[in-house]
């Protein structure tokens, strides 16, 4: 999870973590955050968060007989959106075009964010009460989404006995203009021709399989490409592998596919989507 998320860091992504309460989603997204010295927000989100809550607001100034735009949490370097989809859909649209454009438009102006601008999103399985499913154009922003798990039992001793609070989370070893520097030479990764055929070929195969309503997007393409040049980079290598789009195929693909009602009947459709993906790489001819 920790190669996924720093992987997520580099290629200039934002990360969905979703799972059930109390496996450390947080904890996760605070360490990633604080990873690097820069300005990071946590927002928790609620039904009756309101857009004007995550971008800001147009107040009247009567000193200056002016209206002044007061920026919201959105414009940092870090957002922790905690529990993203316990909030409306109307409020999680307002992350639309930030995590899109880079940008906020209010009133009819529009501000740019700082950068580096990363969206680090927890959220609870959809079937757990008071949710609302992100929709499919939400989900499209997100680069990756991982789960976390329990952990075994050695982990979890461990965790009991331990008494760290969350201001033991780390501390910075990167500046953010460090940051820029590394994701930019991330884009200079070498990933050959036969490689990127093999992502399409993947890419076609969601969206031509039977259990499959929705197949992957070109901009879902555009992610695999990025997020295993990232991997490559974690790894520390420059050039991409099969192994490198094979990892990434499951975290980049499954929140983007749409499963079919027959073959969502049994099971959760995270599930179902992780396992037809995992179908469809045997499928697939790895480029030698």
């Amino acid at each position: 999870m920790l190669r996924l998320s720093l992987a997520c860091l580099l290629a200039r992504g934002h990360l969905l973590i979703e799972d059930v309460p109390g496996v450390g989603k947080t904890t996760l997204a605070q360490a990633l955050a604080r990873s690097v010295r820069s300005s990071f927000h946590r927002l928790q989100f609620t039904s009756d968060m309101l857009p004007s809550d995550v971008l800001g607001v147009t107040i009247y100034n009567a000193h200056t007989e002016e209206f002044e735009f007061k920026k919201g949490p959105i414009f940092t370097n870090f957002l922790l959106a905690d529990e993203i989809n316990r909030a409306t859909p109307k409020t999680q649209s307002a992350l639309l075009e930030a995590m899109n454009e880079q940008q906020v438009t209010i009133d009819g102006r529009s501000y740019e964010l700082i950068q580096p601008f990363m969206v680090i999103a927890t959220q609870n399985p959809v079937e757990h009460h008071g949710t609302y499913p992100l929709p499919e154009s939400q989900l499209d922003r997100f680069l990756m989404r991982i789960r976390i798990g329990y952990p075994d039992i050695a982990a979890e001793r461990e965790i009991v006995r331990q008494s760290k609070t969350s201001a033991d989370l780390g501390r910075a070893v990167i500046t953010g203009e460090e940051l820029t520097h590394l994701q930019d030479a991330v884009q200079q990764v070498q990933v050959d021709e036969a490689l990127v055929d093999y992502m399409l070929a993947i890419v076609e195969k969601t969206r031509t399989h039977d259990s499959l309503a929705m197949g992957v997007s070109p901009r879902g393409a555009q992610a695999l490409f990025r997020a295993s040049q990232a991997l490559a980079a974690v790894e520390g290598r420059e050039y991409a592998i099969p192994d490198d789009v094979k990892r990434m195929v499951v975290p980049v693909f499954a929140h983007r596919v749409a499963i079919n009602a027959r073959a969502s009947m049994a099971q959760r459709s995270a599930e179902v989507a992780e396992k037809i993906l995992g179908e469809i790489l045997t499928l697939v001819d790895v480029p030698l």
